[in-house]
């Protein structure tokens, strides 16, 4: 039975209802609040937020427990001090708030896109009252001014709920993202709070490495993909102390003092702040600590120190701890990746090495330490392998990691399949790369060459159209190859190619020994276009080089495009004219006086 679009007029009548009733409750509590009298129907207002199903009574209920909470907060009801009462009643309005949060972070999941939005703004807003609360609330003896401080446990049921995503606590009809951050909500929360806010940024990094570490990802399938999805879209990290600027939390803002050089200026508002254990926090710090570059000292502003002597608020103005943390979450993600071989992490792992080389490395303490964790992806071959050669070869190129063994592992991926696959465009773009200097051997680059014409000979047109100009850069580039297509010896050709196709390392193939033959075999090649672009090789090399962009996006398709609409010069012949007589046929005596032949003879006449 299909469902009206309009409710039924008692429906109607109750939501009118729940709502007045909403309304006055929410006005019974700020006047409860500002008469400090009973806060019991707190408990009620709740109570009609977990049983609404509809939408509308829903939002209504959840803005109305907003401005309750806002104004209690404003008000100190949650601040330290007071008498057992006092603290008794603190007690409940903590445990009623945490119900509330509990239900705002089951929201971020509700089918209804707007409840997911005013949740995610009502979590957010939450927070930074309460921080400013907890700022107000603490009362150092050694200073007159508070240190401005951060509600890290509220902020961790923020997390949990982007990254864990609990069910919503209304009936849903369809649970098709259940467990999978919702679209909607990862956006607004990447573009709003992750990349434009510094405290936020830092203070995500190092919850989610806890998340990580609390919560495994075998339990929950889908937490390292909702973990990645925000990281891989963080593309404002700050690479200077002076962009540092931005906070969520205003207080956070405040110019820290400077850090003590005893163990005395260890945080004593980190009690209140940190997220784990403190020695576990000081463990990691102190690691990162090692990596106190002069590059990062040269940097003028921020805060500079031993990163295990910073306070909360002093971590939060220091480039090298915004690094630290930054480091520490990605160190604690990636081994999730290789520790099983599912196609899953294969994809993940995809997503991670596209982002690798340009927002990753560049601001890890110290890149060397994903080296083992790239290594291990080479292995997996494929899209995943040539993504991991493009990271390794990033490290070598900008911090000096000594690999010897990268182009052996290069010259593995010329396999039967490297030209049939739909990442070949990508592995000749990072292999031009990858054999751009012109320090490499000649030997090493005339196996690359080499292998790649013998391959080939069994490869798609499209693919070939690659081979040929990549090949022309490289002899151009190097001529010491360039006997490899100026053969002078005269052969019968009973010799054998003197190359090792079977050898694995490319510095023996005696590739350079060979010719490269097999190109100049395309020149009788089926289709005009390889064949036309196979005989560069024939003319002088007046080029300065082909831009390999144009010749990547080939395809069987845009091949044939390309053909049809090409224009003739010469008009090819359509017919020909033959004789009669193409097959003779001896006429016998009876045939000669009829003046016929026979019916085969007749159908070979063409004309």
């Amino acid at each position: 039975m299909p469902v009206s679009s309009l409710p039924p007029p008692a429906k109607k009548r109750k939501t009118k209802d729940g709502s007045l009733s909403v309304q006055k409750i929410e006005q019974q509590l700020i006047s409860a609040v500002a008469s400090n009298s009973s806060l019991n129907p707190l408990a009620d207002l709740l109570e009609l937020a977990h049983a609404a199903s509809d939408a509308r009574d829903m939002s209504k209920t959840i803005y109305g427990l907003y401005r309750v909470f806002v104004v209690i907060i404003t008000n100190g009801k949650l601040g330290h001090g007071g008498d057992e009462a006092a603290k008794a009643v603190r007690k409940w309005i903590w445990e009623r708030l945490d119900s509330y949060v509990e239900l705002l972070v089951g929201l971020l999941q509700d089918e209804e896109s707007t409840l997911r939005k005013s949740s995610l703004e009502i979590l957010f807003s939450l927070q930074k009252h309460l921080s400013t609360s907890l700022t107000k609330s603490s009362s150092p003896s050694s200073s007159s001014t508070p240190p401005p401080q951060f509600h890290t446990s509220h902020f961790k049921n923020i997390v949990q709920g982007l990254l864990l995503c609990p069910p919503s606590p209304r009936p849903q009809t369809h649970r098709n993202h259940e467990g999978k951050t919702q679209n909607d909500v990862r956006d607004a929360f990447v573009e709003t709070w992750f990349t434009v806010y510094d405290d936020i940024r830092w203070c995500f990094l190092r919850e989610a490495t806890s998340t990580l570490l609390k919560f495994p990802p075998t339990e929950h399938p889908d937490l390292l993909d909702n973990l990645l999805s925000i990281m891989e879209r963080l593309t404002t990290f700050p690479t200077e102390a002076s962009e540092l600027n931005a906070w969520w939390v205003e207080e956070l803002g405040a110019k820290p003092p400077k850090p003590k050089n005893s163990k005395s200026g260890a945080p004593d508002e980190d009690d209140e702040v940190a997220s784990s254990n403190e020695d576990d926090e000081d463990d990691w710090r102190k690691f990162f600590d090692e990596d106190t570059s002069a590059k990062d000292s040269s940097k003028g502003g921020g805060v500079k120190g031993r990163l295990h002597k910073l306070t909360f608020h002093q971590s939060l103005h220091s480039l090298q701890a915004h690094r630290a943390v930054f480091t520490r979450s990605w160190l604690s993600f990636l081994p999730h990746l290789s520790s099983e071989s599912t196609s899953s992490n294969r994809a993940l792992s995809t997503r991670a090495l596209n982002i690798m080389h340009r927002g990753v490395l560049p601001h890890l303490t110290r890149p060397v330490l994903v080296m083992d964790w790239i290594g291990a992806c080479v292995d997996f071959g494929g899209t995943v392998g040539l993504l991991a050669l493009n990271a390794l070869f990033t490290l070598m190129k900008d911090y000096n990691l000594d690999y010897p063994s990268f182009y052996t592992r290069l010259y593995a991926f010329l396999d039967r399949d490297v030209l049939h696959l739909k990442h070949r465009a990508r592995f000749f773009r990072l292999t031009e790369l990858f054999l751009s200097s012109t320090h490499l051997p000649a030997t090493l680059l005339a196996s690359f060459v080499k292998r790649l014409s013998r391959l080939s000979l069994n490869a798609p047109p499209a693919a070939i159209i690659m081979v040929i100009p990549f090949t022309y850069n490289i002899l151009k580039r190097h001529p010491a190859l360039m006997v490899m297509i100026h053969r002078a010896e005269e052969t019968d050709g009973s010799e054998p190619d003197p190359f090792l196709p079977q050898e694995v390392n490319p510095n023996i193939t005696n590739a350079l020994d060979s010719s490269l033959w097999e190109l100049h075999s395309h020149t009788t090649h089926y289709d005009s276009a390889v064949s036309a672009l196979a005989r560069i090789f024939e003319e002088a090399f007046t080029k300065p080089g082909y831009s390999m962009e144009d010749f990547l996006d080939h395809t069987y398709g845009t091949l044939i495009e390309t053909e049809t609409k090409r224009k003739i010069k010469r008009e090819p012949a359509l017919a020909v004219e033959l004789g009669k007589n193409l097959f003779p046929v001896a006429a016998t005596d009876e045939e000669e006086q009829v003046g016929t032949s026979d019916a085969v003879s007749e159908l070979w006449v063409f004309g």
